[in-house]
C-alpha cells in the first residue's frame, strides 16, 4: 500500500496551474521584462506604502513570489549539502504540517501523537477528520520526552498512517538522538510515514552537520525559519524529503503560499549565516542563564536544546496560579492547554526573561 493518499496516487496531476514568472524564466534561458500577463497591481503607485516601507517593499509588494523558491532552495542546498529536490519551501513548518496531512491522509486514517506535543498538528489533524491516538510522555527524574517505543507499539497496533515526532520537542524541550528517531522509523509499518517536527532544529550542536540534515526515506522533517532565523511574521518554512514525496506534497501546495517579500527576507538570513549562528549561541548562553536562575530557586528545569526553558511544577493547579500571576502583571509565559501537561511552563530565553523582578511570582511560588 502506497504511504500516500489514494486520490493522490490513483491520477496524473493535479498539477500547477500558474509556476510562476521565474519558473517560466529559468525554463525558457531568458528574462520576460515585459510583464502584462499575469494581472498583478504593477502600476499601483503605492505611495503610502512606500512612505513607510520604502520603495524596494513596495516593489516586492506588487508582485508574485517564485512558487519554486528556486533561490531559497538553492542557498538551503548548498548550507546543507542536500540536492535541491530534496527541499520543498512553504509559508511556515504549520503550513507544512496541513500540506503534508493533505498528502498522506484520508477521513478517518489514524495518527499517533503525544499526549500534549505542539498543538497545532493536532488542530490540522482533526481538520483533515482523521483520528487521533495520542500517547503519554515518557517521565523520570530531569527527564520529559516524547516516548517512542510506544509511539511505535502504537503505530503497529492502530494501523497508523503518520506518527508524528517534535525532535527538539515543544513544549518539553528534549532532544532524541538521531538514532534513536532512526530506530523509530525502522519499527514503523512500511506505509506509515514518520513527520519529523524540527522547527528548534537550529539549536541542536550538530545544526549545520551533514549528518544532522540528511534525507531519511519514510520521513518528512519539517523546519522553519521563525526561530532561529528571526521570520516568524513573515512565515517560510521548508521540508527536507525524498523527491517523490514532494511530489506529492505539491499536487495540493499553494504555489503562491510564501510571498516575495517572506522569499527575500529567507534569501538574506540564509547569505548571512554568521549572523545566524551568533544569535543562536546568544540564546544559547540565555537559556543556560535562566535554566541556572531557575533551579538556584528550586525549580525543576528541564535540559532544553531549544530556544526556551520547560519547568514541570508540582501539579496542574500550582502550574495554573503562576501563570496567571505572571499575566495579571503584564508578563507573557506558556502553559500547554492539553491537561497531561498542565503542571509545566516553557519560558522563553529572551533577555527580558532575565530582568531583575520579571519572574519574582514564579520564584515566591517555587519558594512555599
Amino acid at each position: 500500500m502506497s504511504r500516500f493518499a489514494r486520490h493522490l496516487v490513483d491520477q496524473d496531476g493535479p498539477h500547477n496551474p500558474f509556476p510562476g514568472l521565474q519558473a517560466l524564466e529559468r525554463r525558457l534561458g531568458h528574462s520576460l521584462p515585459h510583464r502584462i500577463g499575469s494581472n498583478e497591481g504593477l502600476d499601483m503607485p503605492h505611495r503610502a506604502l512606500t512612505a513607510r516601507f520604502g520603495s524596494e517593499f513596495a516593489d516586492l509588494a506588487r508582485t508574485y513570489g517564485d512558487a519554486e523558491a528556486w533561490q531559497v532552495r538553492r542557498l538551503l542546498a548548498e548550507s546543507l549539502a542536500l540536492p535541491e529536490d530534496a527541499l520543498l519551501v512553504d509559508a511556515g513548518a504549520d503550513s507544512l504540517m496541513a500540506l503534508t496531512l493533505r498528502a498522506l491522509c484520508e477521513p478517518g486514517d489514524t495518527v499517533i501523537t503525544s499526549a500534549g506535543t505542539y498543538p497545532t498538528w493536532s488542530y490540522f489533524v482533526r481538520g483533515q477528520g482523521c483520528r487521533q491516538v495520542e500517547i503519554e510522555y515518557a517521565t523520570g527524574p530531569g527527564y520529559l520526552a516524547p516516548d517512542l517505543g510506544a509511539l511505535a507499539a502504537a503505530a503497529d497496533r492502530e494501523n497508523a498512517r503518520v506518527i508524528y515526532l517534535a525532535n527538539p520537542d515543544n513544549p518539553s524541550g528534549h532532544l532524541h538522538s538521531d538514532a534513536d528517531v532512526m530506530t523509530l522509523r525502522e519499527s514503523l509499518p512500511d506505509d506509515c510515514t514518520l513527520v519529523l517536527d524540527e522547527a528548534y532544529h537550529d539549536f541542536r550542536d550538530d545544526a549545520w552537520s551533514p549528518a544532522a540534515n540528511a534525507v531519511w526515506p519514510g520521513v518528512i522533517r519539517l523546519r522553519t525559519f521563525s526561530k532561529a532565523h528571526g521570520l516568524a511574521g513573515l512565515r517560510v518554512g521548508y521540508a527536507i524529503a525524498t523527491p517523490e514525496t514532494h511530489a506529492m506534497l505539491s499536487k495540493v501546495r499553494i504555489h503562491y503560499a510564501v510571498s516575495s517579500l517572506a522569499l527575500a527576507a529567507a534569501e538574506i538570513v540564509l547569505l548571512h549565516p554568521d549572523e545566524t549562528r551568533e544569535h543562536v549561541a546568544a540564546v544559547v548562553n540565555r537559556r543556560e542563564a535562566l535554566s541556572q536562575w531557575l533551579r538556584e530557586r528550586g525549580a525543576e528545569a528541564l535540559p532544553s536544546t531549544t530556544n526556551f526553558v520547560a519547568l514541570r511544577l508540582h501539579d496542574a493547579e500550582q502550574a495554573q496560579a503562576v501563570h496567571q500571576r505572571l499575566l495579571a502583571e503584564g508578563t507573557l509565559i506558556h502553559r500547554p492547554a492539553h491537561p497531561a501537561l498542565g503542571h509545566v511552563l516553557r519560558i522563553s530565553a529572551l533577555d527580558d526573561a532575565l530582568v531583575s523582578g520579571r519572574l519574582d511570582a514564579l520564584a515566591a511560588a517555587l519558594g512555599r
